[in-house]
């Protein structure tokens, strides 16, 4: 059975977009008008997003889920959730998190050396738990608000302060140090595809009008995460 990945975010076509499916309430459906007041512009946002990965990314995903066997699948997924963990401590030390972040650090060293370079996921084996954090969910903590919902172009749903914080967010990632080109789009282009392919499954998920089913499971995420699980149901 295939694995449904985590998120973020978010790459190309916000392939993380399905990841807050995952913790939303399949009948997320009503409207967020006091949350969505750009709805006229984002929806136009969002056919042309769902069109480039229905047509482009989607059957690239599906294509290489097909044809990568799901050990080498595996591995190259924990590999970039490896270079993510950089993010995730960044992010825990700004949020005064001192466990969360020691546990990043352990997970980044043995993960990199016993995991050969995060290949193998031996953190979590050993009782290590994954953060999920961004410069985003650092401001919310520090009670920066979301702001309205927008959808960005090419990286999907997001809000004021969520998008914002992305570029911030590109100082821990490994794209803005390599030099050589070829080798960058080419690890970044893969990066996208196999996020895309690890969330294929939770599109099953999708209910009525998708639009306010991805916004609604966005923020209702967003929220789970700022609070760290605390979450009101306001929706």
């Amino acid at each position: 059975m295939r694995r449904i990945g985590a998120s973020v975010i978010e790459r190309v076509t916000q392939a993380c977009v399905c990841a807050s499916m995952l913790l939303a309430p399949v009948a997320a459906t009503q409207a967020a008008t006091e949350e969505d007041p750009w709805e006229a512009v984002n929806r136009p946002i969002f056919r042309f997003n769902d069109t480039l990965d229905t047509y482009a990314l989607k059957p690239l995903a599906k294509g290489y889920d097909a044809v990568t066997p799901q050990f080498l699948e595996d591995g190259i997924h924990n590999m970039f959730r490896n270079l993510g963990d950089v993010t995730n401590l960044a992010n825990n030390v700004l949020q005064l998190k001192p466990h969360a972040a020691g546990v990043d650090t352990a997970r980044l060293i043995v993960n990199t050396t016993f995991g050969l370079a995060g290949f193998f996921d031996v953190g979590t084996k050993m009782g290590l738990q994954r953060s999920d954090e961004d410069f985003g969910q650092t401001l919310g903590y520090w009670g920066v608000p979301s702001g309205p919902y927008v959808v960005i172009p090419l990286l999907g749903p997001s809000t004021v302060r969520d998008g914002i914080a992305k570029y911030p967010d590109t100082f821990t990632r490994p794209y803005r140090y390599v030099d050589h080109v070829p080798n960058r789009n080419s690890a970044f282009a893969l990066d996208v595809v196999d996020t895309r392919a690890s969330l294929l499954p939770a599109e099953k998920l999708i209910q009525g009008d998708k639009y306010i089913f991805l916004r609604n499971a966005y923020l209702q995420n967003r929220e789970f995460k700022v609070r760290d699980g605390e979450v009101e149901d306001d929706f």
